[in-house]
């Protein structure tokens, strides 16, 4: 469409996930026609978070060193893992400050037809978390979608053997939301999750 550096731009651009050709093009002109510091400041930011960030050894988690700051924390429990799909979901129940343990990434759910299976997941290095820090608790996290459900059922099957106590975060309606809005899944898992007052 475009000549040389916008087009090229916009590709690049288009290439990150969720940004659609639309998005690429308003991104890229709101960069050209931005100051040349908030362009370089971007840059800058992007090189940067390449060459200091890696993943923590222990939990899967963004680090800018070999552990991230959560598993630097001596106050944390690590007899309780919150084991959650992504660092951007571990990030999300942080924010919420409940959980008072530690976490483990798996860096994606089971997805046959995105060819992703238990073996392309951090599922091992969890069962070796489990033995070695004697967790008590694991807190399956995963999204309660299709892959999330089929991700904790395998994890909880797999973490059978060592007698830990698995739960799975409890999903149905929102607060503030009203019934008569609820889909008919939402609904039944509110009343198969409902717990006594």
């Amino acid at each position: 469409m475009y000549e040389g550096p916008i087009q090229e731009l916009i590709d690049e651009l288009s290439r990150l996930p969720g940004i659609g050709p639309k998005s690429a093009q308003r991104l890229a002109f709101w960069l050209v026609k931005a100051p040349a510091d908030d362009a370089k400041r971007l840059a800058r930011a992007i090189v940067e978070a390449k060459e200091r960030i890696a993943f923590c050894r222990e939990c899967g988690n963004v680090a800018e060193g070999d552990l991230c700051r959560i598993c630097r924390d001596p106050g944390r429990d690590v007899t309780t893992l919150c084991v959650v799909e992504e660092p951007k979901d571990a990030a999300t129940i942080e924010k919420a400050g409940v959980v008072k343990g530690r976490y483990h990434i798996l860096g994606g759910a089971i997805s046959p037809l995105d060819g992703v299976g238990p073996e392309d997941l951090r599922v091992q290095e969890l069962l070796d978390r489990v033995a070695r820090d004697h967790v008590i608790e694991v807190i399956l996290a995963t999204n309660p979608n299709l892959e999330g459900n089929a991700t904790a059922m395998y994890v909880a099957a797999m973490l059978t053997p060592f007698g830990v106590r698995v739960t799975r975060l409890a999903s149905g309606l929102p607060v503030g939301g009203d019934l008569e809005y609820a889909d008919e899944v939402t609904l039944s898992q509110a009343l198969e999750g409902r717990r006594e007052m």
